[in-house]
């Protein structure tokens, strides 16, 4: 857990101190808005606000891929108003911050089922993909109707297909064959996952993905994580040892990761 207000000095630690890449669950929005008796539209606005000042410092930092839970294949149980608030907010921030993200430089993908939106939104989302797929400052997935069972099941679907057209062998399959049929298989796996508002669960992101990335919980509600919380995150993972199956003996030795990880 963080505290908002400490100060961290991060310019000691080496670029393997430094996560290449961070998902992030950007949870306590609507708290935030209860909080200051506003709704919580108002609150997903001020998330999205925060988004710009951490994507921010993780450039600073020499951070390459972000990742964001922005709506979970579950939060189509939520109100129908704020279902609806969102989808609005979704389609206003990629027309109004599309350009401005693509002048700094971040490449923009998104993953998950597309197909339960609207046009205008599957429209946006194509147009600012390929506006910006050119960037390499940092690459921002965005987790739009995203649900980690739901990518490994959509994985499993496709390697059926393949071996029933006979394009791919039972025998053949492995842990890397399932790999690349997930959500982005040619960006490196999380190494860092935050999640804010003061909850301690993954809530079904990234599931295959994050089997070895390391987990961070912040009691900070959304709209308040700022560049500093993130440094302290960034901070606690620097100070950890990935062992990946080994022992610290062997690390200290120079033992490499397993190649089956």
């Amino acid at each position: 857990m963080d505290q908002k207000n400490d100060k961290v000095d991060l310019e000691c630690l080496g670029n393997d101190e430094i996560p290449r890449h961070i998902a992030i669950v950007m949870d306590g929005n609507g708290r935030w808005a209860k909080k200051r008796f506003l709704s919580r539209t108002l609150g997903h606005q001020a998330g999205v606000r925060m988004v710009h000042k951490v994507l921010e410092r993780c450039g600073q930092r020499g951070v390459e891929v972000v990742t964001l839970f922005a709506f979970s294949s579950e939060n189509w149980h939520r109100p129908q108003e704020e279902v609806s608030a969102l989808m609005s907010l979704f389609v206003s921030t990629l027309e109004q911050q599309t350009e401005a993200l693509h002048e700094k430089g971040v490449r923009l993908r998104f993953i998950g089922d597309r197909s339960a939106f609207n046009r205008k939104l599957q429209s946006e989302i194509v147009a600012s993909e390929q506006k910006t797929r050119d960037n390499t400052h940092l690459t921002l997935v965005i987790a739009v109707n995203y649900g980690g069972r739901w990518d490994i099941l959509e994985a499993t679907r496709m390697i059926a297909r393949k071996v029933e057209q006979g394009k791919l062998s039972v025998a053949d399959l492995s842990q890397e064959t399932i790999e690349n049929q997930l959500a982005f298989p040619d960006l490196p796996e999380p190494d860092l996952f935050i999640r804010t508002g003061g909850e301690v669960r993954i809530s079904n992101f990234l599931l295959w993905q994050l089997a070895y990335t390391e987990l961070y919980f912040s009691d900070t509600l959304w709209p308040d994580f700022d560049g500093n919380c993130l440094d302290l995150a960034i901070e606690a993972y620097a100070g950890r040892q990935r062992r990946y199956g080994r022992t610290s003996v062997q690390i200290a030795a120079g033992a490499k990761v397993p190649v089956a990880l």
